[in-house]
C-alpha cells in the first residue's frame, strides 16, 4: 500500500482524483491539502462522500508531503514546479495535472502561461504522461506531467495514422472540440454561470489556446516530423453540459490513405488498450457513454475518398485528468494499469 498525498483537493480534478483513489486496492490517501479549506472535513464539501472517507483539508506542508510516496498536484500552473524539487529528492513520485511539465519547450511555455520555469533541469527529466504511447518511460519517471483533456483526445485519435507511412497530410490537421463546463475548473466566474451557458454553445480561444503548443509537440514527437503542425487549426468550444468531451478531427488523405483499410489500422493499433474503445464502423461515440469512465472511444469515417473524419469522446475529469493520472501512477509503482479504473460509464 503506497501513502498518497493531493495538492489541491477542492477542485474538480483533485476531488475526483479522491473518489478514484478511494476505491484504490493499492493506494491510500493520506493527505489533501487547501489553504483556505484547512481544518474543514472533506465530507462537508462534498457530501458524496460521506461515509468513505473521514479526511480533513490541510495546509501544504512539504515536509509531511515527502512522506507520501506520490503527490498529484491538481491545483493552478506554476504550483507543482515550485515543489517538485524537494519531493524527488527526498523519493516523492510527482504527478502534475497542471501544465508545469507538459513542454519541454521553454519559451513556449513562457509565451502561453506567462511564467518563468522554476525547475527547468527538472523538467528535462520529467516525462509526458500518456500511458496508452509512452508506458515505459512512465514506468522509469519520477516526475509526471499529465496531459491536457484535449490533447489526449487529439494524440489517442491521430496516433494511428500519423505512425503509420504516409497515409495521411499533417499539416491539414483541423481541431473542432468541445468540452462540458467543468472544463474550465470550480471557481467563481461569469462565464461560469448557469444563466450564461444554458441554452448556448459557444467557440473560445480561437486565436489561440495554449493545448495549441502542447498539441504540436506531442504530434512532432508521434510522426517524428518536425514544423509540419505549426499551422494546424484548433478550436474549442463550451456547450451546456457539466462533463465530457468530443474532438472532431479532419486530416486530407494521400493516395496510400486512400487505399488503406483505416479501420482496421485504428482496431489493430489499440487492441491491447483497455481504455481505448475503437468502435465499429458506422459508428459514433457519445460523451454519455464515458461519463464517470476511465474510458476514450474512438470512431473513423471517410466521408470523401481523401477526406478522413476522426470522432472522440471522453470524459474530461477522467481519462482527460485525474483518471489518467492515476493510470500513471499505477504504472510508476507496478499496479495493474486498472487498479482503481474499473468504473463503468453512467448512463443515462
Amino acid at each position: 500500500m503506497i501513502a498518497v498525498g493531493i495538492v489541491g483537493g477542492t477542485g474538480y480534478t483533485g476531488v475526483e482524483l479522491l473518489r478514484l483513489l478511494l476505491r484504490h486496492p493499492n493506494a491510500e490517501v493520506k493527505l489533501l491539502t487547501s489553504r483556505t479549506e484547512n481544518g474543514r472535513r472533506v465530507d462537508d464539501m462534498f457530501p458524496s462522500l460521506r461515509g468513505h472517507t473521514d479526511l480533513c483539508y490541510s495546509d501544504l506542508n512539504i515536509e509531511e508531503l515527502k512522506q507520501c510516496d506520490v503527490v498529484f498536484f491538481a491545483t493552478p500552473h506554476g504550483v507543482a514546479m515550485k515543489h517538485a524539487e524537494e519531493l524527488v529528492a527526498a523519493n516523492t513520485k510527482v504527478i502534475d495535472l497542471a501544465a508545469d511539465f507538459r513542454l519541454q519547450d521553454l519559451a513556449q511555455f513562457e509565451k502561453w502561461y506567462g511564467l518563468d520555469h522554476a525547475c527547468p533541469e527538472l523538467l528535462k527529466d520529467s516525462v509526458y504522461g500518456l500511458s496508452e504511447l509512452n508506458r515505459e518511460k512512465i514506468k522509469q519517471a519520477n516526475v509526471i506531467g499529465n496531459p491536457g483533456c484535449y490533447p489526449t483526445t487529439v494524440q489517442l485519435g491521430l496516433a494511428p495514422v500519423l505512425k503509420a507511412d504516409a497515409l495521411v497530410k499533417p499539416e491539414s490537421i483541423i481541431i473542432d472540440a468541445k468540452s462540458g463546463v467543468s472544463g474550465a475548473g470550480r471557481k467563481a466566474s461569469l462565464g461560469m454561470i448557469y444563466s450564461e451557458n444554458a441554452d448556448n454553445f459557444k467557440a473560445y480561444g480561437v486565436a489561440g489556446h495554449r493545448h495549441h503548443p502542447e498539441i504540436v509537440e506531442a504530434l512532432e514527437n508521434i510522426s517524428g516530423l518536425k514544423g509540419v503542425f505549426n499551422e494546424i487549426l484548433f478550436v474549442p468550444h463550451l456547450v451546456p453540459m457539466i462533463r465530457g468531451m468530443l474532438s472532431t478531427i479532419y486530416i486530407d488523405l494521400t493516395d496510400a490513405g486512400t487505399e488503406a483499410d483505416l479501420q482496421s489500422l485504428y482496431e489493430a493499433f489499440y487492441a491491447k488498450e483497455q481504455f481505448v474503445d475503437v468502435m465499429p464502423a458506422g459508428s459514433s461515440p457519445e460523451t454519455r457513454t464515458v461519463r464517470g469512465a476511465n474510458q476514450l472511444r474512438i470512431a473513423i469515417c471517410k466521408p470523401q475518398p481523401k477526406k478522413l473524419v476522426i470522432l472522440v469522446a471522453q470524459d474530461n475529469l477522467v481519462k482527460g485528468a485525474a483518471g489518467q493520472a492515476v493510470q500513471n501512477m499505477n504504472l510508476m509503482f507496478g499496479f495493474a494499469e486498472n487498479a482503481g479504473l474499473q468504473g463503468i460509464g453512467l448512463l443515462p
